[in-house]
Formats: structure tokens, sequence, C-alpha cells
């Protein structure tokens, strides 16, 4: 018998604990992945920033390691046709940083890209057949939708307000993810272009609770027992953690970023889209105090972050994107094995207590 009141979310996703891993492109891999499975969490791995080998290859390190279930992330937003004229403005608005640090502003512009969901990405799934499929910034076309049900994965997408919670749901999703204005990394938001409709956690998963049918699960400034305590009181079934897994060894993040996420302020993170044209949590730094953090020259994702490429190879703390959402001061230094126990453990305990 489950220790757990609701167990709608783990009775679909065949999962012991109410936790996520939340598939973070970049620091996660299949070493996280393998951590948060085997201690009872749903384990994801992102796939946007993979090719179609990594993700076999990543798949195939978790198989041999795990037998719980595993989700694959992938983003789903649509291909914006290239604007030269505006690139060329963002990169004349980087010149002063370029000259400062010794790069050649003459050189070819690199390419930053992120796959969306496309059909080899659905072959992809019907090869390899995970049990959860989750997706970003909505949800891909009906026709490719269909083929991912039809392998039997379970479909989870994130909602940044009640609008789209209700979007997802009319469109098939089993559970959905109320991603609260204090998360870290991309905003999931998709119907609108307008940050002014974005909510914080707190207000936003009883509304999405009361408004959908399907199981929801709480992301956004939860970091410890405490976070998760709450987001089950408020009508989550589950919650979703990714800063707090920043902080485990697994976490593949550069020295720059490890150091800020351990030294920054509750206050020092904020939303900006200098770094891949999408509003997205991160540290602040250089770059964004000096040119804000939202910036209308940015070019429309993922094409903005090409230009600071060669900044970022000179100067990375203060030209990269440090992802992280509001509650990394509640971070601790743990394997995501004994991060994800730990949390489980605590929680049950705070719950007994009530």
């Amino acid at each position: 018998m489950s220790p757990w009141t609701d167990t709608r979310l783990l009775d679909l996703l065949g999962i012991e604990l109410p936790i996520i891993q939340a598939p973070m492109a970049g620091p996660a891999g299949s070493a996280m992945v393998i951590g948060a499975s085997r201690a009872g969490a749903l384990g994801s791995l992102p796939c946007a920033m993979l090719s179609p080998e990594q993700i076999r290859q990543e798949v195939q390190v978790i198989r041999c390691a795990t037998h719980h279930p595993l989700n694959l992330n992938f983003f789903c937003h649509q291909v914006q046709a290239v604007d030269s004229e505006r690139e060329s403005r963002w990169k004349n608005a980087l010149e002063p940083y370029y000259r400062e640090l010794g790069v050649d502003f003459d050189a070819p512009t690199p390419v930053s890209d992120r796959a969306p969901f496309d059909e080899t990405s659905c072959q992809l799934v019907e090869e390899l057949r995970p049990e959860v499929v989750s997706f970003h910034f909505g949800l891909p076309e009906p026709a490719l939708l269909a083929r991912v049900k039809a392998t039997g994965a379970k479909i989870l997408s994130s909602a940044t307000t009640v609008d789209e919670a209700l979007w997802l749901e009319a469109r098939g999703c089993d559970a959905i993810i109320a991603m609260g204005y204090e998360a870290g990394g991309h905003r999931a938001i998709f119907l609108s272009d307008s940050l002014d409709t974005q909510v914080g956690t707190m207000a936003l998963v009883p509304q999405i609770v009361d408004a959908v049918k399907v199981p929801v699960i709480a992301a956004g400034g939860i970091g410890d027992a405490r976070g998760i305590v709450a987001a089950l009181a408020l009508g989550a079934s589950a919650v979703q953690l990714g800063t707090a897994y920043l902080f485990t060894p697994e976490a593949k993040v550069s020295a720059s970023h490890h150091k800020a996420l351990r030294t920054a302020k509750e206050s020092q993170t904020a939303l900006t889209n200098l770094f891949t044209g999408r509003p997205a949590r991160g540290i602040v730094n250089r770059v964004m105090r000096e040119l804000g953090p939202i910036s209308p020259l940015a070019p429309a994702f993922p094409r903005a972050g090409g230009a600071l490429l060669p900044l970022r190879a000179k100067g990375e703390a203060q030209f990269a994107n440090l992802w992280s959402g509001q509650a990394l001061r509640l971070g601790v230094e743990l394997p995501a094995y004994e991060l994800t126990l730990r949390l489980a453990e605590q929680t049950l305990a705070r719950l007994r207590r009530h």
C-alpha cells in the first residue's frame, strides 16, 4: 500500500514517488535520470539538444541501469523564418563586447539551434518506446501526437496559465505540469507572448487543479520537503524539481554555472530572452544587467544564442545562460539518488505530523 494519499499520478506513470526530475536540456543526462529513477521518481531525459543517435545511446545506458519508467522530453516550438536584419541588429548590440574581448566581429556568426519534435523524433519514440513523453511549448501537431499516444506512452506537457492547461487537457494530455513563475529555465508559455500572463506556483496550482480532471504536477520554487508538502496541499498529485537537481554531482553544468548556483542570492534570478530568444529564468550576469534581461533585439528562438557563443568562449560567467529557479538557496549537494530519497522521506515525515 502506498504511503501517499493521492496515487493518481503514481498509478498513471508506474512510479513510486510523486517526484519528477525535470528534463533540463544540457545539465540532465543519463546519470541524473538513473539516480532519480532508482530512487523511485520519474527520470526525465531532455532530447532537444541531442541528435537521434545521442538519444539512442543515452536511452540504452538508462535501460541497462534501471527498468523504471522513463520520460523523454521534447521541445515543440514552431520554427521561425530567419530574420537577417534582426540578427544583424542583435550582433551590432553585442559589438562592444566583441571589441573588449578581442573576438573577431566580422567572423561568421555561429548558429544556435534547438530541434522541435518532428517526424524523426516521432520515429525515435516509436522505436524506443518510453513510458512517458513530455513536451515543452505546447504539443506537436495532432498526427504526430496521435502516433506517440499509439505507442502507449503517457503524455505530459507544461502550462503556465489555466487557459494553457485547458488547451492541453482538451488535446489529450494525461497529466499537466503547472509551471509557476518561479521556475528556472525556459517558460513553457505558448498561448501568449506576454509575460504579464505568468502566475506564481502557489496561485497557479490550485486554479489548474480546479479547472482540469487530469492529475496536476506542480513546478517552480519547490526546493525541499516543505515545498512538496505545500504543493500536495494545493491539490497537486506530484512535483517536478529542476534547480534542486542542479546541485547533484550528476548535473552537467560548467564551473561558472556551478559557482553561480552556490553563491547567488534568491533575488538574483530574472526572466531573460537574451540567450535563446524565448523567456527563461536564470541567474543575473553582466550581459543581462547591461542590456536588460529582456531585449526586443534578440532574434526569435532559438537563434539569439548564436552571436553570444564567441563571447561565452571568452567569458562564460558573464555571457552564458545560468539557468536557475528562485529556490536556489534551498539546494543541497547530494547525488540524485540520495537527494530523491531524502526529499521523499522528509515529505512523508512532515505529512505524518499533520
